[in-house]
């Protein structure tokens, strides 16, 4: 992407059609599982914000991934095959294997569940 986008649907579009799906699959399972989420726009990404709580997904050349990813213990055998690389708080999923919708479903409600 060229300059920052104001909007989670400019994030959006400023990838090939492929990647816009698997993010628009994201948003939608994010915002079904988190119906009165704020949609925003923090550090170039979009953010669903619930209550004072941020959660992040961005797209990159090799996968979309998720933040912050920490403080799901009861998941973390689910979350941990997703576990990017040398990182204690984001999932990655790469692109040409399946989004895991319900494990994300499961993220959003157990950290709507710790606010």
């Amino acid at each position: 992407m060229s300059s920052k986008p104001a909007t989670i649907d400019e994030y959006i579009l400023g990838f090939p059609k492929d990647i816009q799906l698997l993010l628009k699959q994201i948003r939608e399972t994010v915002m079904n599982a988190a119906p009165t989420a704020k949609e925003t726009i923090r550090y170039g990404m979009p953010a669903f914000r619930i209550n004072k709580e941020h959660i992040y997904m961005a797209a990159y050349k090799k996968h979309i991934g998720m933040y912050p990813m920490y403080g799901l213990d009861e998941l973390e055998a689910e979350i941990n095959i997703w576990r990017g690389k040398n990182t204690k708080d984001a999932i990655h999923f790469p692109y040409g294997q399946p989004i895991p919708f319900n494990l994300i479903k499961k993220i959003i409600k157990h950290k709507i569940s710790s606010i």
